[in-house]
């Protein structure tokens, strides 16, 4: 099966995170680094999303 590659828009609605929060947690390593998928574009791998989620009992637990 094909990993599907989500835009940020895409990876803040599925966990219901803003823009600021996931690059904080993505500093802190609590979040997946995106991909680079073009000179200027990011997007993150559906599979590592969905990881993320399992582990945590919701989005707001996570949000520490």
């Amino acid at each position: 099966m094909i990993d599907k590659i989500l835009r940020r828009a895409a990876v803040e609605e599925m966990t219901g995170l803003s823009r600021s929060t996931l690059y904080r947690m993505m500093d802190r390593g609590e979040f997946p680094r995106p991909a680079r998928i073009g000179q200027r574009a990011v997007g993150w791998r559906q599979s590592s999303v969905n990881t993320w989620l399992s582990q945590c009992a919701s989005a707001e637990e996570c949000r520490a």
